[in-house]
């Protein structure tokens, strides 16, 4: 079994592979100031109630955007699973192109989601990735990735509102089907929901502009399903994007390592 462990800022997802079947995805939230310890008993509690013998795992990738805690997290893996992990970045991706002024500063999460992307579909593409931050990826028809955008994610816009304009209500995060809000929560969500969609369509479209090619879509991260059937431009929702990545640069690495021997 691989195991592969995408650390984002709010929460920490991690997924068993066996071949290329996933067979387990579990959350929890990051905690910044665990310890490796701490982080190595969560592991081991989550993969136990999974029935997940520890022995069977022989690889793990992990990619991270919280660089605080990537020391915790390797440190952690060798002590409670006895694996020196695979810390994914831009060194990784051996046959992807990365045309960007510093491929170094460029999140690891959004690479790894490039990788699995084109891996999967062969073509031109925008990705969209909804996490504590949207983000926007797009990769030629050559597979190169060219660079994208960053903007605040629906629930941050969300909890800013809720911090900063004390007479507005915390509201979940959904589809409020009308725009023309009848009460102050429904007018949040309003603005949160349909402001972001707007956002999404108007910047895929000017990226699409930019990139000059007709680009498939795909949509990842917790919200993309929510946002799937009111764009009018995402044309795919993958769900594990970043997991399946994440496995296909653990066994390039792999094949790299054996064939340097």
């Amino acid at each position: 079994m691989i195991l592969v462990v995408d650390m984002g800022n709010t929460h920490t997802v991690l997924g068993g592979y066996e071949g290329d079947s996933l067979v387990f995805e579990l959350r929890m939230a990051t905690n910044r100031k665990a310890t490796s310890d701490e982080w190595g008993l969560t592991v081991l509690q989550l993969l136990e109630r999974q029935k997940v013998d520890v022995s069977s795992i022989h690889g793990i990738a992990y990619a991270s955007v919280v660089p605080q805690l990537e020391w915790a997290m390797q440190n952690a893996f060798e002590r409670y699973l006895g694996q020196k992990a695979l810390c994914v970045d831009h060194t990784c991706l051996p046959d992807m192109s990365i045309n960007v002024d510093s491929p170094a500063e460029v999140g690891a999460d959004r690479l790894v989601n490039a990788y699995a992307a084109w891996h999967r579909y062969q073509t031109a593409m925008i990705l969209v990735d909804f996490g504590t931050a949207t983000t926007f990826d797009v990769v030629s028809s050559e597979g190169a990735y060219l660079g994208g955008a960053i903007a605040p994610g629906m629930e941050l816009a969300s909890d800013a509102l809720f911090f900063k304009a004390a007479k507005l209500p915390r509201v979940d995060v959904s589809n409020p089907k009308t725009a023309i809000g009848k009460n102050t929560p429904h007018a949040i969500r309003s603005g949160l929901f349909w402001g972001y969609v707007g956002l999404i369509d108007g910047l895929v479209t000017r990226l699409q502009e930019e990139c000059g090619e007709t680009t498939k879509v795909v949509a990842t991260g917790g919200l993309a399903k929510l946002f799937a059937g009111a764009s009018e431009t995402l044309t795919d929702v993958e769900p594990h994007l970043t997991l399946e990545g994440l496995r296909l640069i653990y066994e390039k690495n792999q094949e790299r390592r054996r064939t340097s021997l």
